[in-house]
């Protein structure tokens, strides 16, 4: 049998030059067929077993197969059988992708964020009637397809535990618990076991990380007792590749002894958000997650080598790993360019995927020799994060002068204001809007890149962006929507957009991750002191003002979602940031409020993703993530009425948070939900609220009649004077052809429910 070498514990798969995102959509659009996307994976998949070979994953196991078309949940659910009956006549690719998105009659399985990351993952159905059997064996052609390239791979699968601990009941029986299929479930991964030992696969990883949370429904104390007993099971399969059982995202150390006794062959644990048990781990091969994979920032080494030390004294073999997949980070730092003044330090401090892969062959040569053997590059690390803390920016007084000064009438919004808001503006019942983005078409797309290569002058490039936002108000206004957008033209992301006008921050060229599926962004890496370089949009919503009498909402992004999707700094508390990155929010909504805008919408769709995963550490997180929201928004008059927006997450555990927000409308997401967190709204929410009804992220259109569904059984939580019909999100992603359709039928469902709640 082979020891566990050093290695990462996943990669990202949407290809350096996001080959799989184009092949993707390719075959989405019909361009190309399911057996060319097939070839056109395969061949992404070979390219990067090269790569990782020569980056120095050259032992056997040490390349993780994590490669997935979409989403890794989906992959495990497909393999054992749990997709939705509704789906029951399709097969193969059809089916998946039908689970991913949807078709035209049939909505796509409920999608929400991977633990505390940016990554969405699909939430599997399942119930007593679920027919859960071997049903793909991908992983296994993908071990096979790897060897007869010449590269020993470990097969890399979302454990039992954590796919049953995040699906929930099917249509046909919701409130089934699908943790009661485990024993079926498991009985499929013995099989799959026995499936990749005959194959010959030396190693295989379960990713269990439901076991380091306490945001699950089942407690972590009943997951950890399945747990046990689960890979007691695993672990007695007769024909079986060694297992390495990795906890990745958290602080796994209550768990690590009883699971180091299971009888599997190495644990991963997270070292970088978490601890090691103090405990004999003799036995047991221990893959010490000291290298962060969901930030950018190089490794402090000699820290490292530190904790190695403190893993080999509880008596196990030690290798190098990674917290997380470093599917959170962009593949490589070669071919960025910074800003000037910027890139000595910057270059000197980033590591990405490929240069914490560099990391880890550093580390694993140090183990296998001694600590002396790398002392170069222990020197040079430490070094290189010495010169970025004394750099320009990193710390600016008079950023610090204005933080200290603050005082709790500063995150105080003044009470009375709904009768000042309605005489400003004159809504009806269920008013309708959207979320803020428009379709962006290639058209601006081409002119946006245009301008950043010098090709379009400044001049003519704002004239395009006046063109579309004109088109895109007279569109809102021909629908007949009651308050309007000014279509985001402008923006690249919603965060990278800021990111490039506020000071502390930096902007790559080729730093994609993805978000789910075919969709990837390119956090920002906020590396100093905030605060704003220029005005932040002001006059791109002022000039949409100027072409309509209906309220047109200024559009900003909120102080935790820039943190949350960009790549935030480590070395000053998270709740300094926020209130830097408030404090320019603020000045911004004063501009705004100086040009007239009546309502500014300040988006937070990642708050509850940032949420802690040990209950101990919730209060203290929505305090500082709550004052922040309101630093940037309780400078706004009574009468300008304050929007924001949540997306994409399990709502119902911070509904209290939503509500001291003290926003005046909360518009969230709740389509593929079908509504279910609005009772938990109905008992804690005073103010306006806008359930999305329409699911952005699905390409079918969904008529009136089911939009009008979506609002009547919102009309059971939320009265009518207090709803808003709108969209799940904003619809950047989409066409202006499905776009137009479904915000007609919007209005129209509007209209009915409006009419029936007179």
């Amino acid at each position: 049998m082979s020891h566990l070498p050093s290695t990462p514990l996943g990669y990202p798969r949407i290809g350096p030059r996001r080959e799989l995102k184009r092949a993707l959509e390719s075959h989405w659009a019909g361009k190309i067929s399911a057996a060319e996307l097939a070839a056109s994976a395969s061949e992404l998949r070979t390219a990067l077993y090269e790569r990782l070979a020569g980056l120095g994953l050259t032992e056997e196991a040490s390349i993780p197969d994590s490669f997935s078309l979409y989403d890794q949940v989906l992959d495990a659910a497909v393999a054992v059988g749990a997709t939705p009956a509704r789906f029951a006549d399709l097969t193969g690719s059809e089916l998946y992708f039908a689970c991913a998105r949807g078709d035209e009659t049939r909505p796509a399985l409920e999608m929400t964020k991977w633990f505390d990351t940016n990554y969405h993952y699909l939430v599997p159905e399942i119930d007593a009637d679920t027919a859960i059997a071997l049903s793909d064996t991908s992983v296994v052609d993908r071990f096979t397809e790897a060897k007869e390239a010449g590269y020993t791979v470990r097969p890399v699968l979302v454990g039992p535990l954590t796919l049953l601990a995040l699906a929930k009941g099917s249509e046909a029986d919701p409130d089934f618990d699908p943790l009661e299929r485990l024993d079926d479930v498991a009985g499929v991964y013995e099989e799959l076991l026995s499936a990749l030992d005959e194959a010959g696969a030396p190693w295989v990883q379960l990713d269990e990380p439901a076991l380091v949370t306490d945001n699950l429904p089942a407690s972590r104390a009943d997951l950890l007792d399945r747990a046990t007993a689960l890979y007691e099971r695993l672990a007695g399969v007769e024909h079986r590749p060694q297992i390495l059982l990795a906890l990745p995202y958290g602080d796994s150390s209550t768990a690590q002894e009883r699971l180091a006794a299971t009888g599997v062959e190495a644990l991963a644990v997270d070292l970088d958000r978490g601890q090691l048990a103090d405990a004999d781990f003799s036995g047991i091969t221990i893959a010490a997650g000291v290298i962060d994979g969901r930030n950018v920032w190089r490794t402090d080494l000699a820290s490292a080598t530190e904790l190695l030390d403190k893993v080999a004294a509880t008596g196990a073999r030690v290798v190098a790993t990674t917290s997380t997949s470093l599917q959170h980070v962009p593949h490589t730092t070669k071919g960025e360019v910074w800003e000037a003044g910027h890139e000595e330090h910057l270059a000197g401090r980033l590591a990405f995927a490929d240069e914490k892969i560099g990391e880890i062959a550093t580390l694993a040569r140090g183990l296998a020799d001694s600590w002396d053997a790398i002392k170069s590059e222990i020197d040079e690390a430490t070094s290189a994060i010495e010169a970025h803390a004394r750099a320009e920016g990193v710390k600016v007084p008079e950023v610090r002068e204005r933080l200290a000064a603050l005082t709790e009438a500063d995150r105080k919004r003044a009470s009375g204001r709904r009768a000042a808001q309605e005489e400003r503006l004159g809504l009806p019942k269920i008013p309708t809007t959207t979320i803020g983005s428009f379709p962006q078409t290639q058209e601006i797309r081409s002119a946006r890149a245009a301008h950043a290569r010098g090709d379009l002058s400044t001049e003519d490039y704002r004239a395009r962006l006046r063109e579309e936002i004109a088109s895109v108000i007279k569109l809102q206004e021909d629908i007949g929507l009651d308050v309007l957008v000014h279509g985001e033209a402008e923006r690249n992301d919603m965060v990278q957009y800021f990111a490039e006008l506020l000071e502390g921050f930096a902007v790559t060229k080729n730093g994609w991750v993805q978000s789910y599926g075919s969709r990837c962004t390119r956090p920002s890496i906020l590396w100093g002191d905030v605060r704003r370089r220029s005005n932040l949009g002001t006059e791109w919503i002022t000039y949409a003002q100027s072409l309509t009498a209906r309220p047109v909402k200024g559009m900003l992004t909120g102080p935790v979602t820039i943190i949350a999707w960009s790549f935030p700094r480590k070395d000053i508390p998270l709740p300094e940031v926020a209130d830097q990155i408030a404090l320019a929010l603020r000045d911004e909504i004063d501009d705004l409020q100086e040009a007239g805008t009546a309502i500014i919408q300040v988006d937070e769709p990642a708050l509850r993703e940032l949420l802690p995963l040990e209950k101990t550490k919730h209060a203290d997180y929505l305090d500082w993530s709550v004052g922040a929201f309101r630093l940037a928004t309780s400078g706004a008059e009574p009468a300008t009425q304050i929007h924001t927006h949540l997306c994409y997450s399990e709502f119902n555990q911070i509904i209290d948070a939503l509500a001291a927000l003290d926003a005046d409308v909360t518009s969230i997401e709740a389509a593929r939900s079908r509504m279910e967190v609005l009772p938990g709204i109905a008992d804690s929410f005073t103010r306006q609220v806008g359930p999305g009804v329409w699911d952005i992220h699905s390409p079918r259109i969904p008529p009136t009649s089911e939009l009008a569904e979506l609002l009547t059984l919102a009309l059971g939580s939320v009265p009518a004077d207090r709803l808003w019909a709108n969209p799940d999100c904003g619809l950047k992603t989409r066409g202006y052809e499905e776009t137009e359709a479904t915000l007609r039928n919007l209005v129209a469902a509007a209209a009915q429910v409006r009419a029936s709640a007179e």
